[in-house]
């Protein structure tokens, strides 16, 4: 088996040795801090993966071509879709009790165009918008 990382190798030798110096009652401590290391090193190296995929983000959005999957999903447009619902019921009762049926009925149109407007956006048909091609799928 080839080591990828020598260095890791190097550490894993070093603390091999060390046990076989100080005996069995050190191999606690040995191994937490090998473990230790390995954790720094992941971290370092998710680290680094995490800043290159967010850079990678910004200069897709920079440039206006999102990846699929960037976007909104079922999560964020169900939320919107609850929370406008929650919100219709002291909204209906308010204008229903200051404007009578007309007030409900601008109420529930208003709670209707800005479910519209969230519901449509992105949609390539929409006009204004940019329509997907096939390359903007591929990554």
């Amino acid at each position: 088996m080839e080591a990828r990382d020598p260095e890791l190798k190097k550490e894993l030798d070093a603390t091999l040795r060390a046990r076989h110096e100080l005996g069995a009652e050190y191999e606690p401590a040995l191994v937490e801090s090998f473990l230790e290391k390995i954790e720094q090193r992941l971290d370092g190296t998710v680290d680094v993966r995490v800043r290159r995929e967010m850079a990678e983000r910004q200069m897709a959005a920079a440039r206006g071509n999102a990846k699929p999957g960037q976007g909104e999903g079922f999560g964020e447009r169900f939320g919107f879709g609850v929370i406008s619902l929650i919100l219709a019921i002291p909204l209906s009762a308010i204008a229903a009790v200051n404007a009578d049926i007309q007030g409900l009925v601008v109420c529930w149109l208003g709670i209707f165009g800005v479910n519209a407007v969230h519901a449509s956006r992105g949609l390539p048909w929409i006009p204004g918008r940019r329509r997907r091609r096939s390359s903007d799928w591929e990554e």
